[in-house]
């Protein structure tokens, strides 16, 4: 083993932090008889040969040598290997069109040489793996299906020992990544599609093994969600409930004729030695390999898309580090998520089921809501947490949902009890079928403002939170105490103006807490949320607390400072005369922010929209996009009494910032009172940027369409109620008012059109 090592010239080639001297010293420790060397091996390579899903030339130079651990029966952990091989070959290029529009002389050409040639190398050397479906180490069992399915240029073969393997196999999670390896294989080749679908289709019928059947099941909804029973969620359920009467267990040996599981000889057409095998000979695409209940990879913490070896089994003997590693820290991470459970591997099933489903919300929807009946608090965890994605990414009729997460809140275990607050707080208005129990755990807590730690990391004041959002007068009180207190948390004092008039029972509590915080360069962040919320209840007494914030703003973010003090004054109105003084200065201030604040206080303050007319519209010609935007946005404001702002505002309704359109498009609307210019400009900018629909459906709802407007909104209105997928649903990137935002666009849209509707969220 590693022979030649020593003959390439390492330090010639290059990773992610320098020249490559030191990978030899990695491969070895791989190799080594201890743990902790192994372990640090795994996480020097990931850290550094293949960093962030990078591909180098000595990336490329370890491949024979990987190989050659996997090879090896004496190694230990060659399971991480075939994962590690799998993510470093797994990039995809063919058909890849801007390979071959790149400059030869670009490091992004050499980049994607470097995935081509990865992907070429492991590919070639796949063979190696068609020997390890049966080998003795289980960690290896249950790398190599996904390897094999994503790696290998002949996939009739692979399907055929996929599935003949599954015939013999015992280990219950080693048999689930044979089965997700064979779904992984109707994915990549359509060719092979209907033929692999209905075996797996038969499987997930015939296999007297519940975990077999959700398996198939989920690989199903997966490669052909056309072919699922129509009594799909019955189904899951039914299986859910096998699973946890029948508790841990493995193959019983009795699936098929003569003791086999039934995907084997005598099988259905198509099966490992059945008949109505075609042979195909078809050509190899890459694909990332990682089985979807292996440890999470290191991804998770750093983006990239390689996965780390799964937890180690139950009766091993081998004593690794207390997680000195990012690699240790991942495993150890997910060992903790799935102590004491029984099927842990179920809840990875079932994600794959849910993201297959998609936008069939109705059918995820019951099976959530089968999860949370379940009476396995682990199930119902799954549960809670899955309502996370489906929630924030379809829109659809949640009342009973929300209702049995309410219910978790009681549950005797915390981890439930926290990921129940968690998932409830980005709900607001939402979660009101839970607010009888988010109210009972208030009040249970005797301190319910405190943060709370989820998996050793601090989450927020969740029940609480979640109660505030909501708009619940009974969050009022426990607030005020939580205001008494040196620290409260940031989210929570953001959310008071949720609470709306019965919250303006906090303003002394308010004040006090505004009038004591020091004036230094903090004062911004703590400083905000109480402005915002006295804004909110127009709480005019407190025009001495916000007074000295305006005239004590540090020059750290003196900005900030001042222009949330500012809008409070602007909330206040004429009662706030005092500020003016104080105020009339800062029109003239450079910084465009503080400026428009500024004059739209003093408009609110004197009802003299001259005064402040001129430095408005001088605004609107500046060069700044941003400037002009908070120029127009005060403009608005002032409605009829800057109809002078109009040829200023017309100006901009072709400026290239898509923003800046909508907002000067929105004030010139309020300015002169109508539609007709501005509506092309509006309607324009909501077909651009979906971001922008809930701007443009307020001035809508503000105005109200009528004849020719109404005839060219309402289509655009009436498609996006009839939209499931929310309007703000972003890959990879969410945030917790992203619901909120979404259902105050759905309101704002019925509003427009004329239609009944609930209060609409702030």
């Amino acid at each position: 083993m590693f022979t030649g090592i020593d003959e390439v010239d390492w330090a010639s080639l290059g990773h992610a932090y320098g020249p490559a001297d030191d990978v030899p010293a990695l491969l070895r420790g791989l190799a080594s008889d201890d743990p902790a060397e192994r372990e640090a091996a795994l996480d020097g390579i990931y850290g550094s040969v293949h960093h962030q899903g990078d591909v180098y030339d000595s990336t490329l130079a370890c491949i024979p040598f990987l190989l050659e651990l996997v090879a090896c029966p004496e190694v230990q952990d060659r399971g991480c290997v075939v994962e590690l091989l799998a993510s470093i070959g797994g990039i995809d290029l063919s058909g890849d069109d801007e390979l071959e529009e790149l400059d030869p002389e670009d490091e992004e050409f050499e980049d994607a040489a470097n995935y081509a040639m990865a992907a070429a190398a492991v590919a070639a050397g796949a063979d190696v793996f068609l020997a390890l479906v049966g080998d003795a180490d289980r960690e290896v069992r249950l790398a190599v299906p996904g390897a094999l399915a994503s790696l290998h240029g002949d996939p009739v073969r692979v399907l055929d020992l996929l599935r003949e393997r599954l015939t013999v196999e015992t280990d219950t999670e080693v048999r689930l990544a044979l089965v997700e390896a064979v779904g992984r294989i109707a994915l990549r080749y359509e060719s092979l599609r209907d033929e692999t679908a209905g075996w797996l289709s038969w499987l997930s019928g015939a296999a007297q093994d519940p975990a077999l059947r959700l398996a198939a099941l989920a690989q199903l909804a997966r490669c052909a969600p056309g072919r699922l029973p129509g009594d799909v969620v019955p189904t899951v359920t039914a299986l859910l409930t096998e699973l946890r009467q029948a508790g841990p267990g493995r193959c019983t040996g009795a699936d098929g004729p003569g003791g086999g599981c039934p995907c084997g000889p005598g099988g259905p057409p198509g099966a490992a030695g059945g008949p109505g095998r075609t042979p195909l000979n078809l050509p190899a695409n890459a694909f990332n390999s990682a089985n979807s209940w292996a440890v999470p990879g290191v991804r998770d913490a750093l983006g990239t898309s390689h996965p780390v070896h799964p937890a180690q089994p139950a009766e091993s003997t081998d004593l690794r580090p207390a997680a000195p590693t990012l690699v240790g820290q991942l495993r150890e991470e997910r060992e903790e998520q799935r102590a004491g459970r029984g099927a842990a591997w179920a809840d990875d099933l079932l994600r794959t089921l849910h993201s297959a489903l998609d936008d069939r919300v109705d059918d995820r929807i019951a099976l959530i809501t089968a999860q949370l009946r379940s009476p396995d608090g682990a199930q119902r965890t799954d549960a809670v947490w899955m309502c996370g994605g489906l929630v924030r990414t379809w829109r659809g009729g949640y009342d009973e949902v929300v209702r049995l997460v309410g219910e978790q809140l009681h549950d005797p275990e915390p981890r439930l009890r926290a990921a129940a607050a968690s998932w409830l707080e980005g709900l607001f208005a939402l979660a009101g079928p839970a607010t009888d129990d988010l109210a009972a755990r208030v009040a249970e807590d005797p301190a319910p403002w405190a943060t709370e730690w989820m998996g050793g990391r601090p989450g927020s004041a969740g029940a609480l939170l979640a109660l505030t959002r909501a708009g619940d007068a009974r969050a009022v009180p426990v607030l005020a105490r939580a205001l008494e207190r040196p620290e409260t948390d940031g989210r929570l004092l953001y959310a008071l103006p949720h609470l709306g008039e019965a919250g303006a029972a906090l303003v002394p509590a308010l004040r006090r807490r505004l009038g004591a915080l020091p004036l230094d360069d903090d004062l911004g962040e703590r400083s905000a949320p109480l402005l915002l919320a006295l804004a909110g209840w127009r709480a005019v007494e407190a025009l001495p607390e916000v007074l000295r914030v305006l005239r004590g703003a540090p020059a750290v973010r003196r900005e900030w400072v001042q222009e949330s003090a500012l809008r409070a004054v602007a909330a206040f109105g004429p009662a706030a005369r005092e500020a003016v003084a104080d105020v009339r200065p800062l029109l003239d201030d450079p910084r465009a922010g503080t400026a428009t604040a500024a004059a739209r206080a003093l408009w609110a303050v004197e009802g003299d929209a001259g005064a402040v007319l001129p430095r408005l519209r001088s605004l609107l010609s500046a060069p700044d996009a941003h400037d002009r935007r908070a120029a127009a946005w005060v403009l608005g404001a002032f409605g009829g009494s800057a109809r002078a702002a109009a040829p200023e505002l017309r100006a901009c309704l072709t400026a290239r910032d898509v923003w800046l359109r909508v907002d000067a498009a929105t004030a010139l609307s309020r300015v002169t009172g109508g539609l007709g210019e501005t509506l092309p400009v509006l309607l324009a900018a909501w077909r651009e940027n979906r971001h922008t629909r809930i701007d443009v459906a307020e001035c809508l709802a503000e105005l109200g369409p009528a004849g020719r407007a109404a005839a060219e909104a309402e289509p655009l209105l009436r498609a996006e109620l009839a939209r499931t997928r929310r309007h703000n649903v972003s890959a990879g990137v969410s945030g917790d008012h992203d619901i909120h935002q979404d259902e105050r666009l759905l309101e704002l849209c019925r509003r427009a059109l004329g239609e009944p509707a609930t209060e609409a969220p702030e």
